[in-house]
């Protein structure tokens, strides 16, 4: 009989020490095919990414998504954010999600993998949702980003509401939501690890 392991609540979160993210040095913009080869190059070098994507909010009912419009991937040393506008730049994104060989971890990423399919025409491999591996090791509620490193490292990982609901879709990115995207995939990773899979 597995225990049931409860989840830090909001407010218990709240109180941990910050949860120490990725700065912009460490933090590349991925616009052009060129960008996305050598991009491709370095990550390459990993056997896992954190992976995420972000689209550009939709607030009108029966609006399609037309996302994702950004794509995250992470080394436990720096993350890449992918403008997926440029033809060049999204075959790329498309080859490094494609590639078998290589983990990407993250969270809630059901709705991604099906907007990944209908934008990129791939099937991702190697997807691993670190939600499920919380469920196996007997946490019962969902575990989100803030959740997993709350548990894993006894801080508090910050979000920006701001940031989240932002206009994914625009030509340049803030360094808000450079730091936000990077980040989300950048925590995975580091839960990766930690998690020892």
């Amino acid at each position: 009989m597995h225990t049931r392991l409860d989840t830090p609540d909001k407010e218990a979160i709240a109180l941990l020490p910050t949860f120490e993210r990725l700065g912009l040095d460490r933090i590349t913009l991925v616009s052009t095919g060129e960008q996305a080869r050598q991009a491709q190059a370095q990550l390459m070098q990993a056997t896992a990414w954190g992976f995420d994507t972000e689209s550009k909010p939709t607030f009108k009912v029966g609006e399609a998504s037309e996302g994702p419009h950004v794509l995250q991937l992470s080394t436990a040393e720096r993350a890449w954010v992918f403008q997926l506008h440029e033809a060049e730049c999204c075959a790329v994104a498309a080859q490094l999600l494609a590639c078998p060989g290589i983990v990407k971890a993250g969270f809630g990423l059901g709705d991604d993998r099906k907007r990944i399919v209908h934008k990129l025409g791939i099937e991702p491999q190697g997807i691993l949702e670190l939600n499920t591996i919380f469920h196996q090791r007997g946490y019962r509620k969902d575990m989100g980003v803030k959740g997993a490193v709350a548990v894993l490292f006894k801080q508090c990982f910050t979000k920006s509401k701001k940031a989240a609901t932002s206009n994914w879709a625009q030509p340049r990115l803030s360094e808000s939501q450079l730091v936000y995207a990077a980040n989300d995939a950048y925590a995975a990773i580091r839960v990766w690890q930690a998690l020892g899979l």
